[in-house]
């Protein structure tokens, strides 16, 4: 008579934990799918992801913001410069050093706003490089299959009211 039982409770909880290692097989290929879309959409360059709004970008970049900042460069340059020289009490007092140094932070300047596009466009390429040698390892460092066998040996060592509550939270999460 008891067999009976045993033979119930054994397949009552056979059938639990193939219902919950089936949730989280999907759990984990719904993860590996979101985690390559997300991957795909955030390494994409901003000329792939939306090409016009990219150019128009660049030109109003190119025929705004750099002839605005250069003008307000040449502005600060000159200012710095007659600074420079009055308190110096008129160029007595003058050493070649300042000037040298005065012409060096110009040429920084000018060379930074002038390639400020590119700088900008190289640091979007190390961050897309990045997110595509994460998403490489992320995904492919699952092994699903062992992760499952590990699951399911685990489940195997759990009662019937914590298997009951395990398939009804990976349910909820897998839905």
């Amino acid at each position: 008579m008891f067999g009976i039982f045993d033979a119930i409770y054994e397949w009552f909880r056979g059938l639990l934990i193939d219902g919950i290692l089936h949730n989280f097989n999907g759990l984990f290929e719904a993860t590996n799918a979101r985690v390559n879309d997300i991957a795909a959409q955030v390494g994409q360059t901003p000329a792939g992801w939306n090409a016009g709004i990219f150019n128009l970008i660049r030109t109003l970049s190119e025929t705004v913001i750099i002839p605005i900042a250069g003008m307000i460069l040449t502005f600060i340059l000159c200012y710095e410069l007659i600074h420079m020289i009055i308190e110096r009490n008129n160029m007595q007092d003058f050493e070649t050093f300042m000037l040298f140094k005065w012409i060096f932070k110009a040429f920084c300047a000018v060379f930074i706003l002038t390639n400020t596009f590119d700088i900008v466009m190289f640091v979007f390429g190390l961050a897309q490089n990045a997110v595509n040698g994460s998403a490489g390892i992320i995904s492919g460092s699952l092994n699903m299959e062992l992760a499952i066998a590990e699951l399911a040996e685990r489940l195997a060592e759990m009662g019937i009211g914590e298997l009951i509550g395990l398939y009804f939270e990976s349910m909820i999460y897998h839905h």
